[in-house]
């Protein structure tokens, strides 16, 4: 038995599903990308290789296992990309929420029934049809339930636009404890700097207090300012929009005193390490060179109780 409990972003992490680089296939043609950043990295010859990011989230594993999280990675399915868990599921309080998420990818979720078998029956929510929802959209903070949406009418057209309204609604109705509030993000399907895939692709609380913020990733100015005040204006790390292309707000937080970030991103990590936090830093560029980072690579099970 697995008891599921994430409260937040940051309490210290016991168990965790990692994904897995391995055996993920060709470089995809460019009609195949999810996202923008495959894209503009599949037309440039500059996709990753396989080993580069095996030994990346290899890397990242033993980062985990050093701050003592029980790491699950999932089955092999051979030629499938399996490397953003957070994409296929996600846990909120206590419950696992399958994500409604591109049909391409459903095979992602069956090789984790490894995870689910540990779950009691009544764990497990699978939201109807019409919800569409990610892991990358979904973060709960304290009373809140943050989710980033794109709910235009031209959501259809949108690779990019991963959670819908109807995902609002079923998660408010799912969670009544939460408030759920929403974020209308940007969406572009071919240019990655004018795109936010997921919510943590331009937002994420760290620490105790702290969020890092990209401003223009926000369709509503008033989204980015409820944010803004909310931690403290004194407590926000703004990104440039490089630095969101380049994935700066996609850390991830081991414990209220531990995140893992990038090597690169020193003037985040600077920052951090300002504000008391310890920053392990590991090499994951070529990982993210498919639209996602640290945070997208995981799916957490448990953290301590706040």
């Amino acid at each position: 038995m697995l008891n599921l409990n994430i409260a937040d972003e940051t309490a210290r992490l016991r168990a965790v599903v990692l994904g897995t680089a391995a055996d993920s296939g060709p470089v995809p043609d460019p009609a195949e990308a999810y996202d923008p950043k495959s894209l503009q990295h599949i037309l440039a010859g500059t996709y990753p290789e396989e080993a580069d990011m095996v030994r990346e989230m290899d890397g990242f594993e033993a980062v985990l296992k050093k701050h003592g999280a029980r790491v699950f990675r999932p089955e092999n399915i051979p030629g499938c990309n399996q490397i953003f868990s957070r994409d296929i599921a996600f846990v909120v309080d206590d419950k696992m929420v399958e994500a409604n998420i591109l049909p391409e990818r459903e095979r992602e979720f069956e090789a984790i029934v490894h995870v689910l078998d540990k779950l009691g029956p009544s764990q497990l929510l699978v939201p109807p049809e019409e919800v569409h929802v990610e892991g990358g959209d979904v973060m709960p903070w304290k009373e809140f339930l943050f989710v980033g949406t794109y709910t235009a009418r031209d959501y259809p057209g949108y690779i990019t636009a991963r959670t819908n309204r109807e995902a609002v609604a079923y998660l408010r109705e799912a969670f009544p404890n939460r408030e759920v509030k929403s974020f209308e993000l940007r969406k572009h399907n071919t240019d990655p700097r004018l795109n936010a895939l997921h919510l943590d692709c331009c937002f994420q609380p760290v620490g105790h207090n702290l969020a890092i913020l990209h401003r223009e990733s926000f369709i509503h100015a008033r989204d980015y300012e409820w944010l803004r005040s909310y931690f403290g204006p004194e407590n926000v790390f703004e990104i440039t929009t490089e630095e969101m292309y380049r994935m700066f707000s996609n850390v991830f937080s081991i414990s209220p005193e531990v995140v893992v970030s990038e090597q690169s991103f020193t003037r985040l990590n600077a920052w951090l390490e300002s504000r008391g936090l310890q920053v392990e830093t590991i090499p994951y560029n070529e990982v993210g060179k498919q639209g996602g980072l640290l945070r997208c690579s995981t799916l957490p099970l448990a953290r301590e109780p706040g």
